[in-house]
């Protein structure tokens, strides 16, 4: 949040951040210019809102992956009582999401850019300047907003479509806070949308089978399946145990 000294020292504060923000230098290595000077005009932008909606973007961006993350909690409460396919997309959003953060953090290693809040000096941010050795390409929340988007999107139309814009709206409040440039979290959320959809088409099938299995084990089923699913004949009032010669044929 932007430091005052007193009553009414808020809108100066501001205006010397703008004074400060139209001076930075660009040129920066491994960074866009245009990308550099898109942030300035961003986090300038984000100094003059009000103070409440600096602290809702505060918020968000951190809270935005808490609610990803309760939408494939739902994903998967839902698809117990669908086929074992749907339960496996469920199920491997997650594992997407999780493969996109480790390749992030890989890529962060390899590139080590640092922060903007760092790299331009004295820029008033809504967000605390991470410590050094946190690097800023790509954005890890980007990256698990995407992927945990794209995995709630192929489990769950609907709600994947909710999922979306609640990603977009992550990986844009990193920049607006001050914690990224554009291209961290452009490249981000794309990056992880793309990691998750290629191991979720990858593990789908051998998954669907190993969901099949589980839910036939009487204690684990339960994790991935409603007794309706695992035992239809039974909720329909039948007899799920029909005699012997109902299931088997004689030999000729």
């Amino acid at each position: 949040m932007p430091v005052t000294t007193g009553s009414g020292c808020y809108r100066g504060t501001v205006v010397n951040a703008v004074g400060i923000l139209e001076n930075a230098p660009t040129g920066i290595e491994d960074v866009p210019d245009a990308s550099a000077a898109w942030y300035l005009d961003i986090v300038r932008f984000a100094a003059t809102t009000p103070e409440w909606f600096q602290s809702f973007a505060g918020l968000f961006t951190e809270g935005a992956i808490v609610l990803l993350l309760g939408f494939m909690l739902l994903g998967w409460w839902r698809a117990r009582r669908l086929p074992a396919r749907s339960m496996a997309f469920a199920l491997l959003a997650p594992v997407g999401m999780v493969a996109a953060y480790l390749l992030s953090e890989v890529i962060k290693v390899l590139y080590q850019v640092e922060r903007p809040c760092r790299t331009l000096g004295d820029v008033v941010t809504i967000a605390e300047c991470p410590p050094p050795g946190d690097w800023s390409f790509p954005s890890n929340h980007s990256v698990i907003a995407g992927a945990a988007a794209l995995g709630i999107l192929m489990a769950w139309r609907l709600l994947g479509t909710v999922a979306v814009v609640v990603a977009l709206a992550a990986a844009a409040s990193r920049v607006f806070v001050g914690a990224h440039y554009p291209h961290d979290a452009i490249v981000g959320i794309v990056l992880g949308a793309l990691v998750a959809a290629v191991v979720v088409l990858l593990l789908v099938r051998p998954v669907t089978k190993l969901v099949g299995r589980i839910r036939e084990h009487d204690k684990l089923g339960a994790l991935l399946a409603t007794d309706a699913v695992r035992y239809p004949v039974r909720e329909q009032g039948g007899d799920p145990f029909p005699p012997q010669e109902q299931v088997f044929t004689p030999r000729r």
